[in-house]
């Protein structure tokens, strides 16, 4: 009876371990959201969607269309070769992913 109730214990133990892992997936998967990413990398420079370097050149939907900026792949690769004023963000330091999230997260934030 005492090894049923410990295989039960271990078993219960195991199964309640593997959700704690599947919960702080869901934390790291969140933290990586495109807002969150965006607030580590961009906001300082864009806050609000806007430009503190080139006022001209903001987030806002009018601005990125002026500025020939008309879908998320544009955003990507203004992030990876952005030209003057602006950190350049290669693969290393954001991943592809993380860049397509961000770009997404502009667009659905900032491009009204």
């Amino acid at each position: 009876m005492i090894k049923k109730v410990a295989g039960v214990l271990i078993v219960s133990l195991m199964i309640s371990a593997a959700g704690i892992g599947v919960l702080t997936e869901k934390v790291a998967a969140a933290e990586k959201s495109g807002e969150a990413l965006f607030k580590q990398f961009c906001a300082a420079c864009h806050p609000d969607g806007g430009n503190l370097i080139s006022p001209l050149m903001t987030l806002k939907k009018s601005d990125m269309y002026a500025n020939h900026v008309v879908n998320e792949d544009h955003i990507v690769k203004i992030m990876r070769d952005p030209g003057t004023g602006m950190t350049k963000f290669d693969e290393k330091t954001i991943s592809n992913d993380d860049a397509k999230a961000i770009a997404k997260y502009i667009r659905s934030a900032f491009g009204k």
